[in-house]
């Protein structure tokens, strides 16, 4: 399928503008402003999965060598947002898990974040196209196949 230059200006401007709005979303939540921006796509991969995402696979996930990603969950662990344990099925890697204070985080500004975007939405509610929300399940489905 051959992509439109058009549509692909159209998705940066969506990629860009999100990122602005995660931005200020972790800005105005408690304990959230001292996150970075790797730091909460942690917090976002360990918390899809309660039972616990490896080192290697987070590093993957955020765009980090292992060893970057390692000092990242570290620094988070001493911060009190995640917790570290061997795996028992490969006693070699680790698992990641978000603690209570980490969860709080991450839905507090999810929950921000998508309050931000729902008054964008409403005051803008006359440009949008009628079928967004079908055409919007598509492309997260697209983009978040492999990250």
């Amino acid at each position: 399928m051959r992509v439109e230059r058009s549509t692909l200006d159209a998705l940066d401007r969506v990629i860009v503008a999100s990122v602005g709005i995660t931005t200020v979303a972790l800005a105005q939540a408690d304990r959230a402003g001292e996150l970075t921006f790797p730091q909460w796509r942690v917090l976002v991969v360990v918390g899809e999965r309660p039972s616990g995402v490896r080192v290697s696979e987070i590093a993957r996930r955020v765009g980090a060598s292992s060893p970057s990603a390692s000092r990242l969950i570290r620094r988070m662990e001493l911060a009190g947002m995640v917790t570290t344990e061997r795996d028992e099925n490969d006693r070699r890697a680790t698992l990641v898990r978000l603690t209570a204070a980490g969860a709080r985080v991450r839905s507090t500004v999810i929950d921000r974040r998508r309050r931000l975007v729902a008054r964008l939405f409403r005051s803008h509610a006359g440009r949008l196209p009628r079928d967004l929300d079908l055409g919007l399940q598509a492309i997260g489905e697209v983009l978040s196949a492999d990250t």
